[in-house]
């Protein structure tokens, strides 16, 4: 009766295959810890777990089934369920290794990086092994590719969530629903091609190797993971300036950069979401560079990198800091609280509510003026030139009304669980979006490992459900879900 409401055979192959993932992965850690003479059982041990957890997952499918199609509900079933395993995987090295003893830290800290949120409960990043924080940096890296690949390739060929309005236009969709893994390949190659190159830059600016591809690995899937304390503020400006343009072109829909190789300006230039994020990014950097400039007297290029770096890293759900914000005049800061809902692009690493849905929820509110100033007008929204239709809509300003309701929802779990209001809100607010530090004692110079157990589980649940975009984890939840 199951099967018939879930394929669970294909939902397994591809958890599977998740599994095997995270598996070799762990593997490539034992490297770096060969490299710096550190133990490598915690490694071993954990990528034996997902190969074992991935071959019996296998054994429970038959060869019959490996040509049928996925549906809808074996994709929410499958990604839901990729994300907790390889979460519950990824936390063993810390535990194994005894570099983080708390099964909730672990586990904390393991979501964190594979849904490249970036927020920590570490106190002295500095004082773990190398190997671990590889790894640590690694998981960004892995979650940020199964991003792209979901949103751009997976959910607009099931017709999930309206996303191919965002990212593919339909003559692209066409073309790639048979050819999905070419085109997943592809995507694949271009997430290679950003990271290696900023690998180059930053060792032109000196950084050494390690804390380059670290860093690259944190910058392209906008986790904000580093292996320093003090995050980017320590280095030189040439080198925030190359992980502030990482950032800003890691938060841009991958589709744009897939258009770039192809030098299809045309398509590029018509890209409203990518007009409006850069307006977005532009427009508040601006307005806190100001701040900075007249209010607290630093020097205009001081003044100028801190503000984008910031706005960049907030907006892009990055992360990574060279600034405590908090320091910033209140209103500056309430311009990073603001930031923090806004999200990058469609089809890019970054996570919130993403910047075409908030496009079109200012083009809604525009249409709703005119209609009272013309009732029987006929109004459409456009988004590429291309008719959103009523449905469509409609699905949009409900994602951003329940993201909304989470988010309140999540604030008061937090406060009744005696975390203080400011804290609990941006706690909240940063893990959905997948942003990383947040407010109070939660800020760019603090970290998680204060709060209570219970308050890192229902963060922990939020950084899934704000990356996976609400619905493929609460539609698991609906009992309409498990009817025929």
């Amino acid at each position: 009766m199951a099967n018939n409401i879930i394929n669970f055979r294909i939902a397994y192959k591809v958890i599977s295959k998740n599994l095997f993932i995270v598996g070799f992965a762990l593997l490539f850690s034992i490297l770096i810890a060969l490299i710096y003479s550190e133990a490598i059982w915690p490694f071993a041990l954990s990528a034996s777990l997902a190969f074992l957890f991935g071959w019996i997952l296998t054994k429970l499918k038959p060869a019959k089934e490996n040509g049928m199609p996925i549906q809808k509900r074996d994709a929410y079933f499958a990604v839901t369920f990729s994300w907790l395993l390889i979460s519950l995987i990824g936390s063993l090295p810390y535990l194994f290794s005894g570099t983080i003893p708390s099964v909730i830290d672990a586990i904390f800290e393991s979501v964190s990086g594979f849904t490249t949120t970036g927020s920590s409960i570490l106190t002295d990043i500095e004082a773990l092994p190398k190997s671990i924080l590889f790894w640590r940096s690694l998981t960004h890296w892995i979650g940020g590719i199964g991003i792209i690949v979901l949103v751009i390739v997976v959910m607009p060929s099931l017709q999930i969530g309206g996303y191919q309005l965002f990212t593919l236009e339909s003559s692209l969709q066409e073309k790639i629903q048979p050819r999905i893994k070419s085109v997943g390949f592809r995507l694949l190659v271009i997430y290679l091609i950003l990271t290696v190159a900023e690998i180059a830059l930053l060792l032109l600016g000196g950084m050494n190797l390690y804390e380059s591809v670290c860093h690259a690995f944190g910058t392209i899937a906008t986790g904000g993971f580093s292996p320093k304390n003090t995050s980017i503020a320590g280095y030189s400006p040439y080198i925030q300036y190359v992980v502030m343009i990482f950032m800003l072109l890691a938060g841009t829909n991958f589709v744009i950069h897939y258009y770039f190789l192809k030098r299809q300006f045309k398509k590029i230039k018509r890209n409203d979401e990518l007009k409006f994020y850069l307006l977005m990014v532009f427009g508040l950097g601006t307005l806190i560079t100001a701040t900075l400039f007249f209010n607290m007297q630093k020097p205009l290029e001081e003044s100028f990198r801190e503000a984008f770096f910031q706005v960049i890293s907030i907006v892009t759900c990055t992360g990574y800091a060279t600034a405590d914000y908090m320091q910033w005049p209140l209103y500056a800061w309430l311009i990073i609280f603001f930031a923090m809902f806004l999200g990058g692009s469609t089809g890019s690493t970054a996570g919130g509510i993403k910047m075409a849905r908030h496009l079109l929820l200012f083009k809604n509110i525009g249409r709703i003026f005119r209609k009272l100033a013309s009732p029987k007008a006929i109004i459409v929204v456009r988004l590429n030139k291309a008719k959103v239709s009523e449905e469509m809509n409609s699905s949009i300003m409900t994602f951003i009304t329940v993201y909304l309701l989470i988010f309140a929802a999540g604030s008061l779990l937090l406060v009744f669980n005696g975390v203080d209001g400011q804290t609990a809100a941006s706690s909240v607010a940063t893990c959905m979006a997948g942003i990383g530090p947040g407010l109070g004692s939660v800020g760019p110079v603090g970290n998680f490992a204060h709060l209570p157990a219970l308050s890192k589980i229902i963060l922990s649940f939020l950084m899934i459900v704000g990356r996976l975009e609400i619905y493929t984890v609460f539609m698991l939840f609906s009992k309409s879900f498990w009817r025929r």
